[in-house]
């Protein structure tokens, strides 16, 4: 029974032993493939008994089976994560029982274990995979106002990678185009690598800025290109935005000059021919008498001449269609005085054989004899 207990005792601290000299760690990069290796003693003891298991501890608490070979038949389908990326790397039945994990994953690191047992009998490795995952390229930008005089700060960062990542600052090019190299008031912080302070900035400040981050990975860089503007004096600038003002207030005046003034002109070409209209005379008419000598044994005539709308006309007497008619037209010394002082009258017309017209009030006003 003592006997037993120390064979077991000892057995236990062999296995240990064995453990704390087979556990490793392996580095490899993201996208790249990796063996994990795993040797055992069955090769030549080959039967239907031996079982190969591979174990993955990573962050999630309870340990998940990857690949497994039971009872003559190989099971590599088992996680989800790396389904289609794993297999047995070797002969698994003749002692090497490695495998081979294609593009590795950040989500692949993890402790290892691999487990053979054969009648009852373990042998085991246990390996440490840390994926290493490259840096992205950083983003480079500037805090500040890139103003003559003024502090700014120069910031570098990178969203992956693993850790820890190195930043470094260079100044590459001056605004020239030359070699640069950092001017004593620049400043890299300790504690915050990615940030560069630049102290009252000058021409010697300009140019180009790299930024490389780093780390077991591989490098990435970004660069910035820091371009300084001078202060001009406040009072040319203020004289510059008042000349500005001025010069559009007077275009503005001279844009509503021009239609004022047009539309003035439009305005009194409108009223002045309401203005004729308006004040215009009335047209005159003007009544003619001519008068023939009358006298005895003698024919006489008479017309009446009118002018109207400024154009004179005529009214014939009519014709005498009879002996009677053709009579001479006699008058007594009284009426030819009157007529010649006040002009023949309606009688008078009708007995010369003329029309009368009737001329209306309005006219009559205007008429002249």
């Amino acid at each position: 029974m003592i006997l037993s207990s120390l064979t077991c005792a000892l057995m236990l601290g062999c296995a240990r032993l064995w453990t704390a000299i087979a556990q490793s760690e392996i580095k490899k990069v993201e996208e790249q493939d990796v063996v994990l290796p795993c040797q055992h003693r069955f090769g030549r003891l080959v039967s239907k008994n031996l079982d190969i298991e591979w174990l993955l501890q990573d962050s999630e608490p309870n340990q998940k089976v990857v690949i497994t070979y039971s009872l003559g038949s190989v099971y590599e389908n088992i996680s989800t994560k790396q389904r289609g990326r794993i297999s047995f790397a070797a002969d698994y039945l003749m002692g090497d029982a490695s495998i081979k994990i294609s593009s590795l994953r950040s989500t692949d690191s993890g402790l290892y274990t691999c487990k053979v047992k054969n009648a009852g009998v373990y042998d085991w490795e246990t390996i440490n995979l840390i994926v290493l995952v490259r840096p992205s390229k950083p983003k480079c930008w500037t805090q500040g106002q890139l103003l003559q005089g003024n502090d700014i700060k120069l910031q570098c960062k990178s969203e992956k990678g693993t850790d820890p990542i190195l930043y470094k600052w260079e100044h590459l090019l001056d605004s020239k185009g030359h070699q640069a190299k950092f001017q004593p008031s620049s400043r890299i912080g300790s504690i915050t690598p990615e940030r560069l302070l630049l102290r009252n900035l000058s021409h010697v400040n300009a140019g180009l800025y790299q930024c490389s981050a780093t780390n077991e990975a591989g490098q990435e860089s970004c660069i910035v290109d820091v371009t300084i503007m001078h202060v001009r004096d406040p009072g040319i600038i203020a004289g510059a935005v008042i000349g500005v003002i001025v010069g559009l207030l007077i275009i503005f005046l001279i844009i509503w000059f021009t239609l004022y003034r047009k539309e003035s002109h439009n305005y009194e070409e409108e009223e002045i021919p309401n203005e004729i209209r308006e004040d215009a005379e009335a047209p005159k008419a003007k009544l003619v008498n001519t008068q023939s000598s009358v006298g005895t044994g003698s024919s006489g005539s008479c017309s009446v001449k009118s002018i109207r709308n400024g154009m004179p006309y005529s009214q014939q007497p009519r014709t005498p269609s009879t002996e009677e008619d053709k009579t001479p037209i006699t008058y007594t010394p009284t009426e030819e005085a009157k007529i010649d002082r006040n002009g023949p009258t309606q009688a008078h017309i009708k007995r010369m054989g003329a029309v009368p017209v009737m001329i209306p009030a309005q006219t009559r006003a205007f008429q002249t004899v």
